[in-house]
């Protein structure tokens, strides 16, 4: 892929960013992941793409856009095939109520190259570049914190877990906590959690259990550009998801991926923060414009370029919101 992509992509999700940006707080989640979604879309149009939505907002009845299968991008000949995973507003709950962590997210792969995961559920484990080789989805929670110690040079009591506050990680959350990790619970994110696991500065170690299936795929391009490790399993809720998994091409539907399965080939990620995070700042409104605060990456090199972003409504009036 055109490396020079990686910089206009930003430009999608810093448009995601301040439009949802602009409902933080207000306790209105679908109207934040809404304004998202539209003004990503628009931003597609711009892109000098021929691009295919795989990982979207869902099955093309369920959503008006940026659903599964929708093309995107200007679309023209000659221009690159790429196929795209997105989540405009990853962490909705997150924006509703302002807390920290909400960003805008886009994976961009080669055509074939990202896993077409149904809408179910998927078992995670995550680990930065420190600990790569140490974690394993097949084996205990206990098990994974001491390799990961030990890989790390820290004591198992150092270490930080980040993991989804819900109801089924009752039994999770009580083995890493009677082994002496301490735990980081998060309301939503889980992109964001597995990221956070690449940078020693976010004091983040480890992601662990279950969430979405599709922020999975993402996760994996992600923390592919970095050097870290992801591996997953898809935890399906019904048969329905299980047949929808073979309609997608998947044979061995409860076998243990590695993030190289997940997004392979050359991937790029974007990502832009909505509200305050661990590792990018959130949108900040002035008086004629905003700031925003990006990270772009590509696993071919493994560069990270931040980008902070002075926009001026008044030259720019798209991005206004």
């Amino acid at each position: 892929m055109d490396r020079n992509l990686a910089l206009e992509v930003v430009r999608v999700t810093e448009a995601a960013a301040l439009a949802s940006a602009r409902l933080m707080g207000r306790g209105d989640r679908n109207g934040a992941d809404q304004a998202a979604v539209e003004a990503m879309r628009r931003a597609f149009n711009d892109l000098a793409i021929a691009g295919e939505v795989v990982i979207g907002e869902g099955e093309r009845d369920e959503a008006p856009m940026l659903f599964i299968g929708e093309k995107v991008g200007r679309s023209r000949p000659g221009d690159q095939e790429i196929e795209i995973a997105v989540d405009p507003l990853e962490g909705t709950n997150l924006c509703a109520t302002g807390a920290p962590n909400a960003i805008s997210v886009i994976a961009m792969g080669e055509k074939g190259k990202l896993l077409r995961a149904p809408d179910t559920y998927m078992e995670k484990i995550a680990c930065g570049p420190g600990a790569k080789g140490a974690i394993d989805l097949a084996r205990p929670p206990v098990e994974n914190l001491r390799r990961v110690a030990d890989a790390l040079g820290k004591y198992v009591e150092d270490l930080t877990v980040v993991i989804l506050d819900r109801p089924r990680h009752e039994k999770l959350i009580a083995e890493v906590r009677a082994a002496g990790a301490r735990i980081k619970l998060i309301g939503d994110g889980d992109v964001a959690g597995a990221l956070n696991t690449c940078f020693p500065e976010t004091g983040v170690d480890l992601l662990m259990g279950t969430g979405g299936a599709p922020e999975g795929v993402i996760s994996a391009a992600a923390v592919r550009c970095v050097g870290g490790e992801l591996q997953g399993r898809l935890a399906f809720r019904n048969d329905r998801e299980r047949e929808r998994a073979r309609e997608y091409g998947m044979k061995d539907l409860d076998r243990i991926m590695s993030a190289e399965e997940m997004a392979a080939g050359n991937v790029m990620f974007a990502a832009t923060g909505v509200t305050q995070g661990d590792f990018l700042k959130g949108v900040r409104f002035t008086g004629d414009g905003a700031h925003t605060h990006s990270v772009v990456m590509r696993s071919k090199t493994g560069t990270l370029r931040y980008i902070e972003t002075v926009h001026h409504f008044a030259r720019a009036p798209n991005y206004a919101g």
